[in-house]
């Protein structure tokens, strides 16, 4: 696999993802209401370990609308409401509440950096062709001027060999001429 994964691996896995969380929320709703508890929004989330989000999503919010009528129909006055009308009612459901609100910044900050992540992989696999096609041209480049230098370098090498050949040839001749004329002074 690479390092990009499979988009429709990682689709398939979401949606399976979303279905679970699904279905855990609905087995969590099943339990409120049979355990007598009052069913909200807020508690079936809490209660399934999901955004209050999801409690709202079509599919599920039927089924708590349906669960809280049945409630309301079989008990008209649910224990524990009077307390939610306390000062410590009140408290505790405020808490929960940030609580909640914590929760779902982290999951905002998560699936934002999650996103970032994903496009920054994208802009990378865009670019990469370009970066390839670069790289190759720089690479007949590179070869191109090595060849050039190695022609240089040789170039170079019979120059320098012709040179001392010259002056060798050079030096000879000053030594004849030297001779020469010290022969040419002798005979006067």
């Amino acid at each position: 696999m690479n390092q990009q994964g499979n988009p429709e691996t990682l689709a398939q896995a979401r949606r399976q993802h979303s279905l679970d969380k699904r279905q855990h929320t609905l087995t969590a709703l099943a339990t409120l209401e049979r355990d007598g508890q009052k069913i909200t929004h807020t508690a079936v989330a809490r209660s399934a370990g999901v955004s209050t989000w999801l409690t709202y999503t079509e599919g599920i919010r039927e089924h708590i609308d349906a669960a809280r009528q049945r409630q309301a129909r079989t008990a008209p006055a649910l224990p524990g409401t009077e307390a939610a009308l306390t000062p410590t009612g009140l408290r505790a459901e405020l808490e929960n509440a940030r609580q909640e609100i914590r929760s779902l910044r982290q999951e905002r900050d998560r699936l934002r950096d999650a996103m970032r992540h994903r496009l920054g992989q994208q802009l990378d696999s865009l670019i990469t062709p370009d970066l390839a096609n670069r790289v190759d041209e720089l690479t007949h480049h590179n070869h191109q001027l090595a060849d050039q230098l190695q022609q240089a370098t040789d170039e170079n090498t019979a120059l320098h060999a012709r040179a001392n050949s010259l002056e060798q040839d050079l030096a000879a001749a000053r030594t004849g001429l030297r001779r020469m004329i010290r022969t040419e002074n002798t005979a006067r």
